[in-house]
């Protein structure tokens, strides 16, 4: 009988080796390929570093990660079971946070939270995924954007039947990125903007962006008493007193060619007749910026030709102000001087020198600050001190001011309309009173539509969302979300939905290639173009790789962001997950872009991942759509290639996520 028994005993510890053959940690897996909202998925750690607590309980094995996340794995069948525990991170601020998870096997829902917010406890997780091929880990932002929503994936284990190596599981769906646009010729060509506004008696300083071979040398016919080029560089500089309109006959020449454009200027109320175009400093160095950075940026935007394609703006973020109470040496020091003006911290020893090297280069600087008494990152803001930030940014030589809500929360009654618009009426109130024209960013993201009256407090731009993050998630929700928002922009008053997320990027110091895929990225720089937004580079400049310069450096693409009408585009078509978005042109023509964002059922959990599939969608753009009757010419933006003459309707595939860039015109 004993030896039954330890038979028995024998058989069933072999029958549980083989049922459960190997036991993974979610926090061993290869976590590059897992989508994360905001910052970047951590072992064994919250997203922001810390220890994993949720609800007080703390946990040593899991996966910080923020909403919207996903992960997909490959279990090819060979799963058991699927356990963690689940909840909003104790490192959020407690009212904002709001999170669903799901766990989708093969497309199904195999599990799901529910709403979870702070300090919900901990939900365990317990699932059978019995030849289940595909598991699919996923956070939602429960309907109610993504600020706050650190969410952790606590003890998160697989226990499967069959062992699999890790570097199997995860499922990874990086694309190499393919170049569409060709080369500039040898021939001078003139680019950028056709239109520039300044104020009668300020600064003036443009350059003339053109690209071809080197060396080249500029001239102009017609220029406004109190103008002077430098026949060299292209910069036009000096004031003009007298208001009106003056057109200019710009000349760009090389030994290949002399090429030849108007440039029309208009002395009056308006500025930033055309969307900014540059570069910010927060997406790639967040705090970590400083002088040398900033330096290297304005050098790169010339050294790497993007100054010729009309990028124009180095713009520094917050940080760069005195910190009270900071324990870092750099930061500390007085605030302001005896008079009130504010000062810099040691990181940024001389702004007005910084200035004038950008300058020099015929480029323009921007800065930050809010209208609370700290910025968001907790530095030196401009509450009851607007006048005098204003005249200092107006000494040093500032060009652009991005001004950022954040503690004014503080200050502000309520969310009432005339508590929104308050500080930024003071601030551009500060501003008129300066000899210089600053373009006028407000941040805010979106409070109070303000897109309905960001020009009524003097904005020249206005934020439309929370951040953004190089996220298919994030920028497809924020893009392809601006519809109804054109009504409300033009030239001088812009829509933001928030900076560029190509290249290296990372909220500083370590950065991270964009985790937008190739596809994703062409439809990026073609939506926020087709917007009319502000084009702000979050890149680190000093190493931009081919294909992200390519992606800047399209200027066809760039003349649709900065058409003189400045119409915004409109969304004509939203149908099967297809999106199709037109823009009318002053030169007549359309800028029309086909989408396969496939956003049409984000209720749907398994509509969240891609499941390996590649695909690509069929897509019509009828001429009455676009009002035009009969034949059109259609022309590939990105390729810059006309593809044929088509009557009553075009059809082409788009590929999933990515786009299909045109510019029509009806054919006489």
């Amino acid at each position: 009988m004993k030896y039954f028994s330890f038979i028995i005993l024998i058989v069933a510890v072999i029958f549980v080796q083989q049922s459960v053959a190997q036991s993974i940690y979610l926090d061993e897996l290869d976590l590059s390929a897992m989508e994360c909202g905001w910052g970047t998925p951590e072992a064994n750690k919250s997203v922001e570093g810390n220890p994993l607590i949720i609800a007080g309980q703390k946990f040593e094995h899991g996966v910080g990660t923020h909403a919207v996340s996903t992960f997909l794995l490959n279990l090819d069948g060979k799963g058991k079971r699927f356990t963690a525990f689940v909840g909003v991170d104790d490192e959020v601020v407690p009212e904002k946070a709001s999170i669903q998870f799901y766990v989708v096997g093969d497309k199904k829902v195999l599990w799901e939270s529910g709403v979870m917010k702070k300090p919900d406890a901990a939900k365990k997780v317990d699932v059978d995924i019995s030849g289940v091929k595909l598991l699919g880990l996923l956070v939602t932002d429960a309907g109610d954007w993504i600020d706050y929503d650190h969410a952790d994936w606590c003890d998160a284990k697989i226990e499967l039947t069959e062992n699999i190596p890790l570097a199997d599981i995860v499922v990874k769906t990086k694309v190499e990125p393919y170049i569409l646009t060709p080369k500039p010729s040898d021939l001078p060509k003139i680019n950028g903007a056709n239109v520039f506004g300044v104020r009668p008696g300020n600064p003036f300083l443009y350059t003339i962006a053109a690209t071809g071979k080197r060396p080249m040398t500029f001239s102009a016919e017609n220029l406004p008493d109190g103008l002077s080029l430098d026949g060299a560089t292209g910069i036009i500089t000096g004031k003009i007193i007298k208001e009106g309109e003056y057109k200019v006959t710009l000349s760009a020449k090389n030994v290949f060619g002399n090429a030849r454009r108007e440039l029309r200027i208009k002395v009056g109320s308006q500025i930033s007749l055309t969307p900014p175009m540059g570069w910010n400093s927060w997406n790639c160095w967040a705090c970590s910026v400083d002088d040398a950075k900033v330096r290297a940026s304005a050098d790169a935007m010339v050294s790497s030709g993007l100054i010729n394609h009309g990028w124009t703006y180095i713009n520094i973020d917050d940080c760069w102000e005195i910190k009270p109470d900071a324990k870092e040496p750099e930061l500390q020091g007085e605030l302001r001087d005896k008079n009130g003006m504010i000062n810099t911290n040691k990181k940024f020893p001389d702004m007005k020198a910084l200035a004038d090297i950008v300058h020099s280069k015929g480029l323009k600087i921007g800065i930050y600050s809010g209208p609370g008494p700290l910025t968001c990152a907790g530095f030196t803001a401009s509450y009851q001190y607007e006048l005098q930030d204003a005249q200092r940014y107006a000494d040093w030589g500032i060009d652009y001011l991005k001004y950022d809500w954040c503690s004014y929360s503080k200050i502000a009654k309520d969310r009432s309309l005339p508590e929104l618009k308050k500080p930024y009426q003071v601030m551009r109130d500060a501003l008129s009173k300066v000899p210089r024209d600053i373009v006028y960013s407000l941040c805010q993201y979106g409070m109070g539509n303000v897109w309905e009256w960001g020009e009524e407090v003097g904005g020249n731009c206005w934020r439309t969302t929370g951040d953004i993050t190089d996220t298919w998630s994030s920028m497809s929700g924020i893009g392809f979300n601006q519809s109804g928002h054109e009504k409300f922009a033009g030239p001088g008053h812009w829509n933001d939905p928030d900076m560029l997320v190509v290249g290296l990027v990372g909220w500083g110091p370590q950065l991270h290639p964009s985790n937008l895929t190739p596809d994703e990225q062409y439809t990026h720089i073609s939506l926020w173009s087709l917007l009319c937004s502000p084009l702000l580079i979050g890149a680190d400049m000093s190493r931009l790789d081919d294909f992200t310069l390519n992606l800047l450096t399209n200027d066809e693409v760039i003349e649709i962001n900065q058409d003189p009408l400045g119409i915004q585009a409109r969304r004509i078509f939203n149908e099967d997950g297809k999106q199709i978005w037109m823009k009318e042109m002053e030169d007549g023509s359309k800028a029309v872009g086909l989408f396969y964002p496939d956003l049409s059922d984000k209720k749907e959990p398994a509509s969240y991942f891609s499941w390996g599939e590649k695909k690509s969608a069929k897509t019509i753009l009828k001429g009455t759509d676009i009002g035009i009757s009969g034949k059109f010419k259609v022309r590939d933006v990105w390729r810059q290639k006309d593809i044929g003459v088509f009557e009553n309707q075009f059809e082409t595939e788009v590929p999933y996520h990515g786009v299909v860039l045109l510019k029509v015109v009806k054919k006489h």
